[in-house]
């Protein structure tokens, strides 16, 4: 399940180690839906380094290409750069944005199990082989979908003995325009404890977006927002 036609989102992801200071990086995206998935676009908040631009294709072929400034082209992203994190000593990742699991066809349904209260469907879902050879320390993502709306509400990342070491938590929800979307997702490293929330301060949903804003050359284009932001508070 996902948004109904285009849309745009402000966020925020609020960086918070068990040790150290907090610190937060914002963002925007635009997303819609093609014919082989989810399409997203994501400007990130670059430090001096001004912004960095990323276009992100899900479905059973995801693909991934990046813009920054002073670069003639968007870059394909391969295969090793799923797990980086977007913005160092985070814990989001490409891998986390596209969750290609969610098309990985070996699957067992392991029962109902209740997630924050309400009731989930859980599957073990285990990677192709292809994928296992390029990240042999991921065995398998365990998910939860809620019962009623069918939408994914938690993950677990399991290494070789079966344990998770990354979790991916949607902790609320908020209505737009008639519309249920994520409001808060919490990402975390289960070893480390470290964790990123990532939180959205904005939304404007119905939109018809140009086709250049999801075109691998658009990325070096700037998009504007919409004109009409609904203000999304803590």
């Amino acid at each position: 399940m996902g948004i109904t036609g285009d849309f745009y989102l402000e966020f925020k992801l609020r960086v918070m180690p068990r040790r150290g200071e907090e610190r937060e990086i914002s963002g925007r995206l635009w997303g819609s839906r093609n014919e082989s998935g989810a399409v997203s676009r994501i400007s990130l908040a670059n430090g001096e380094d001004g912004e960095r631009r990323l276009l992100l294709q899900n479905g059973t072929t995801p693909a991934a290409w990046e813009w920054t400034p002073g670069a003639a082209r968007p870059a394909a992203m391969g295969i090793g750069d799923l797990f980086a994190p977007l913005v160092p000593q985070t814990q989001i990742s490409i891998f986390d944005l596209q969750m290609p699991y969610l098309y990985w066809e070996d699957f067992v349904f392991e029962g109902v199990s209740k997630i924050r209260g309400r009731p989930a469907h859980t599957f073990l879902l285990y990677p192709p082989a292809e994928f296992t050879a390029g990240f042999p320390g991921l065995s398998a993502v365990r998910v939860h979908l809620d019962t009623q709306f069918m939408a994914l509400v938690q993950s677990e990342l399991l290494d070789e003995k079966g344990l998770p070491y990354k979790s991916m938590a949607v902790l609320d929800l908020k209505k737009i325009d008639e519309q249920w979307m994520v409001k808060t997702i919490d990402l975390r490293d289960e070893r480390s404890r470290d964790k990123t929330r990532f939180q959205v301060t904005g939304a404007a949903l119905g939109l018809e977006l140009a086709g250049n804003v999801f075109a691998r050359d658009g990325l070096t284009l700037p998009v504007a927002p919409p004109a009409r932001i609904t203000v999304i508070g803590p």
